[in-house]
Order: C-alpha cells, then sequence, then structure tokens
C-alpha cells in the first residue's frame, strides 16, 4: 500500500492524529520523535501509529463527547512513514509539555503508555528532536566538564577515574583507602559505584569522612587536586538532601565533590531536583537498568540516544554512554558515539535529525560562529549562556583498561570524556596504586603519540598493566574459541 491507500484505511478517530502534509514540522511548534514501529494483530502501520500519536498525546481508542476545538489541536500527529524500515514520525506540540522543565512528564506520554498497547509488536523510539522554542524552558546543565576541567587543571585528555572494586562489601574505611591509592597513583577521579547507600558495613556519613580525609591526605601528598563523586540516592527527598548536605558541610572544598544520582530508577525528579538545588556540583546521571530498554534487540524502548538527549535536557552535567564495544559492555559505535557527540557538542547528527542546541535562530552569524569554534575546540564560553543548552560530559565505564584507552579515544574521535576503569584497573599485579599509575602512562603516551608497547620499556607500572591485560584477553578469546569449537 501507499500511503493514500493507508489514509484509506484509517476511521474518524485515527484521522484525527495523522497530517502526512504537515507543512512544517521544524517550525518550532513541535517536538519531534522519530519511532521503529511493527503493528500487532490486525491494524497496518499506519493505524497502528495513529493509535499511538492518540495515546502519547490527547486521545484513547474511541473518538470521546468530551474532546473541544482546543483540545484538538494538542493532538499528536503522524507526519512521515517509512514503510521499508517500518519508522514513523510523529510530531508533539511542545505545549504539551508541562510548564517549566520537567522530563518525567514529556517520557510519560512519549514513552509511556504506549509500550503496553495491544496494537504494537514493537516499538522503539530512535530519536528525538527538541526545537528551540523548547530549549528555552530549560535551564541545562550547569558546572560542566569544562569546569571541572578547570578546578582539576586537566586539559587535552580525559579525566582519568575508577569505580572503587569490590562494589559492595568494602568498609568504609576500606573503601578510602582504595580511592586514596587511585588518587596517589595519579587518578583524577572516584566514583561510589551505583549501589552505594547507607549499609551497615559501610555507614554513609563514615563514608563521606573518610573518603575525605583521604582525599585531603592524597592532594597533600600529590599536589594535585582530586574528585569524588558521592551516590546520593535515597529512598526519599530528605534522605537524598540529608546526604548532599553531608557532603558539603565536610571539609571538602567546592569543586572536589560530585553528587551520582541513579537516574533511571530514583527518577528524573530526583536529576532535576538536585540541579535545581546545586547548581554549583557536577550531577552524575549513572543509567542502572537502562539496558531493560536501551538494547538494541530490545523491540520496546528507546534508544541510548534518547535516554542521553533527555539527560542533557534534564540538565545533568554527565550520563554514561558506553565503550561502543571496546569494554565488556553491549554497545557500538554507531549507537554510543552518537549518543555522546549528541550530549556533548552543540550540533550533531542523530540517528534521525540533526539536533542544534542553540536557542537562537540557527542561521544566525553568531551561532555559526560558535557551532564552527566547537567543532574545533570543544568548549563552552561562559560569556554568551543565553545562546544555547550547555554540554553534558559522556562518562565511559565498563570493562575498560590502561590498554584499551587508546583504541576507545579513537572511536571516540576526541578526549572529551570522563573515564572510570574499575576492576581493570585494581586487578593491576601492583595493586590499585599501581594500577592508577599505568593509567596515567597509558593516558602520557596517547598524548605524547607513542605506542604503549613503546612508552612500556622505560614505564614498569604500564608494562606490568600490558602484559597481564593482554594475556588475559588472549586467554579469554581462547576460552571463547574453544567453547564455539566445542
Amino acid at each position: 500500500m501507499d500511503s493514500k491507500e493507508l489514509l484509506s484505511t484509517l476511521n474518524d478517530h485515527q484521522l484525527a492524529y495523522v497530517n502526512l502534509d504537515l507543512p512544517n514540522p521544524q517550525n518550532g511548534e513541535y517536538m519531534l520523535c522519530a519511532f521503529h514501529l511493527i503493528p500487532g494483530g490486525k491494524l497496518n502501520i499506519l493505524q497502528a501509529a495513529c493509535e499511538v500519536s492518540a495515546e502519547s498525546s490527547t486521545g484513547t481508542n474511541f473518538l470521546v463527547n468530551t474532546e473541544t476545538p482546543f483540545s484538538r489541536e494538542m493532538n499528536a500527529l503522524v507526519y512521515k512513514l517509512d514503510m521499508e524500515k517500518n519508522i514513523v514520525w510523529i510530531a508533539y506540540p511542545t505545549r504539551l509539555r508541562d510548564s517549566w522543565g520537567n522530563v518525567q512528564n514529556i517520557l510519560t506520554y512519549i514513552a509511556g503508555n504506549v509500550f503496553w498497547m495491544k496494537e504494537i509488536q514493537a516499538l522503539k523510539l530512535l530519536d528525538v528532536w527538541f526545537p528551540p522554542t523548547m530549549l528555552e524552558k530549560y535551564d541545562g546543565p550547569s558546572y560542566t566538564l569544562d569546569d571541572m576541567r578547570k578546578y582539576l587543571n586537566v586539559y587535552d585528555r580525559p579525566i582519568l577515574g575508577t569505580i572503587v572494586k569490590p562494589k559492595m562489601g568494602l568498609t568504609s574505611a576500606e573503601y578510602a583507602e582504595v580511592a586514596y591509592d587511585f588518587r596517589v597513583g595519579g587518578g583524577d577521579f572516584v566514583k561510589n559505584d551505583e549501589p552505594q547507600a547507607d549499609q551497615d558495613f559501610c555507614p554513609y556519613d563514615k563514608m563521606v569522612r573518610h573518603v575525605a580525609e583521604a582525599m585531603f591526605k592524597a592532594v597533600k601528598e600529590t599536589g594535585k587536586k582530586k574528585v569524588h563523586s558521592f551516590n546520593v540516592s535515597a529512598a526519599d527527598y530528605d534522605t537524598m538532601i540529608a546526604r548532599c548536605e553531608m557532603i558539603r558541610n565536610s571539609w571538602m572544598e567546592n569543586g572536589s565533590y560530585a553528587f551520582l544520582i541513579d537516574g533511571t530508577t530514583a527518577g528524573w525528579m530526583a536529576v532535576q531536583t538536585l540541579r535545581r538545588k546545586y547548581p554549583d556540583v557536577f550531577i552524575h546521571f549513572h543509567r542502572a537498568g537502562h539496558g531493560a530498554f536501551t538494547r538494541p534487540e530490545n523491540p520496546i524502548g528507546y534508544t541510548v540516544l534518547v535516554l542521553s538527549k533527555f539527560a542533557r535536557l534534564a540538565w545533568t552535567s554527565g550520563i554514561h554512554t558506553g565503550t561502543a564495544g571496546v569494554g565488556k559492555m553491549a554497545g557500538t559505535p554507531e549507537e554510543d558515539v552518537t549518543a555522546a557527540h549528541n550530549i556533548f557538542g552543540l550540533d550533531a547528527p542523530g540517528h534521525i535529525f540533526q539536533q542544534s542546541w542553540g536557542t537562537i535562530p540557527e542561521n544566525d552569524e553568531d551561532w555559526l560562529k560558535k557551532v564552527e569554534e566547537d567543532h574545533h575546540q570543544h568548549l563552552t564560553k561562559e560569556d554568551d549562556s543565553w545562546r544555547n543548552i550547555k554540554k553534558c560530559c559522556p562518562i565511559i565505564s565498563g570493562g575498560l583498561n590502561p590498554t584499551l584507552l587508546k583504541p576507545f579515544i579513537d572511536v571516540m574521535e576526541n578526549v572529551d570524556f570522563i573515564t572510570t576503569m574499575g576492576a581493570w584497573c585494581h586487578a593491576h599485579p601492583g595493586g590499585t596504586q599501581k594500577g592508577a599509575t599505568a593509567l596515567v602512562q597509558a593516558c602520557e603516551a596517547y598524548t605524547k603519540w607513542i605506542d604503549i608497547h613503546e612508552y612500556a620499556k622505560d614505564h614498569e607500572e604500564l608494562a606490568q598493566a600490558i602484559e597481564f591485560f593482554e594475556k588475559k584477553g588472549n586467554k579469554e578469546i581462547k576460552n571463547a574459541e574453544r567453547s564455539e569449537s566445542n
């Protein structure tokens, strides 16, 4: 069927949610979404798409007598189809959103009940486009990677970080000791892992106090500033804020701590609450649980790109974006690097849409100059913040080790990220401190354009890392080949 034939199959209810001749979807009145859709039951793709448009905006499965002329203007509209790829484009009136910067409200309708509809067999939100008129209503990230670089005095390389391992089971003193070892070894950034809370074996207040003490000692010994990302996720608002205040009231200085929130499980309101209440703190979005709906093989849900773009819209300073298949987690450059570039760049292509994060006209000379400078310098200027939503930093974790730093940078095509190497750093034969040093040396080799094997000839820690990790990697490959042959 062509589009005209498909239109003839629609009932009156469905016809209210389609306009394949929508004159200018990018006129600022609509937020645009592209879904991969496979209809369920007896519906064709356009019928199913119209049902999705209705459910995700003003309607239900029947025309209702309470509809008004104005409410009908708020209908989401199917405006484009690709029947070969099963992709549908839907335009959502921007006035549907909550008045001021509410991300959970938007996701409630475009990625809410629609996933449970009988009329669909597969529904994956591939990409979303935010018009400048909508971006105007969002504060954007406040404390950015640029601010962290300035605090650490680290430029022209990734921020080198770790996740304390084992992720659970260490006492507060043991936890602080691991963080201390990594910092003394040369690392910049340490984060709580996503389950860190107020466990009986590691009370939250003691963990904060010991980490602060150990950080002060490491800074004194190395002469370099450090950052710790504390997981402040909690059962309720009051406890979350109490944890934030506990950290702020310790003697750690501003810039030396970040607030990590398990955004997918704690919720968007928790994320945005932290940003509004603590605009001078790096807000670190951990995405634990995202794979349930972002993995490409999952027919229902939305992509890493969509999750990441909403994190930037929700004013997050940084979010995990994946290792693009270089580490242990599932992912590809097409998925993970596209997401990373979208949340850090001022203008970047997505899976479907070219997203500009500007709040002024795209043909404005100042904006065009700013985008051009960004492509070359990757900096957010502080004196023209009205022109755009500030950048969100990609945070990279999941199975990287010092020998994989350069391969990942090559895939990423820049160094504008925080890497948090966990077990692979702590598994170094010489321990955490030497694991951190090996990571620093691997980064030095990259910045000096020297192959790590060559650089390792007079850098013992890196040499040990290469021997250990490459042997382990070769062993895993052999085991996998043996399993396949069996």
